[in-house]
């Protein structure tokens, strides 16, 4: 099954709004923090559903965002989803509660001390160092293991290896 969705971290004051995967059942980032975001309705260009998936999750209206890559998640044998991978360091409105976990504002130096997916370290990574556009491919099995990276086609070295 191929999908195609949005994920967003929005940034202030040195922190990304995380999201707490912990509500819905059969969820393939059940107890992982993630960004917010979500799939495409549709017809929806990727920003119309940024924009759409932002508000229904948290509350907040973008006024400032940046499209900084595609990420191409593949899980098991049957999941294909594409991703397109934004960061936001504008918003207006007042927070609301997620129905799909818990919404929390993490420092940048502690995300990799949450439950986070092995690929979304490398992203992190990669945002971090101010790249301002990549394509990274994340291969995993069911068992939520990491096999394969490439980042912009090449390659990558997992560590472990």
């Amino acid at each position: 099954m191929t999908k195609l969705s949005t994920l967003c971290y929005i940034e202030k004051d040195g922190q990304y709004l995380m999201l707490h995967r912990t509500v819905k059942e059969n969820d393939v980032n059940k107890d992982k923090w993630i960004g917010v975001g979500g799939h495409f309705e549709q017809g929806e260009s990727p920003e119309e559903c940024l924009l759409r998936e932002v508000k229904e999750e948290t509350g907040y209206t973008l006024t400032a965002w940046k499209f900084r890559g595609i990420v191409t998640f593949v899980y098991g044998e049957d999941i294909v989803e594409y991703m397109s991978l934004y960061t936001a360091g504008g918003f207006t409105g007042e927070m609301i509660e997620c129905d799909e976990g818990q919404l929390e504002w993490v420092d940048k130096t502690k995300l990799f001390s949450l439950e986070l997916w092995e690929g979304d370290k490398i992203f992190f990574r990669l945002l971090d160092e101010g790249r301002e556009f990549f394509s990274l491919k994340l291969v995993y099995d069911t068992k939520d293991v990491l096999k394969y990276a490439a980042l912009d086609g090449v390659p990558m070295e997992l560590e472990g290896e």
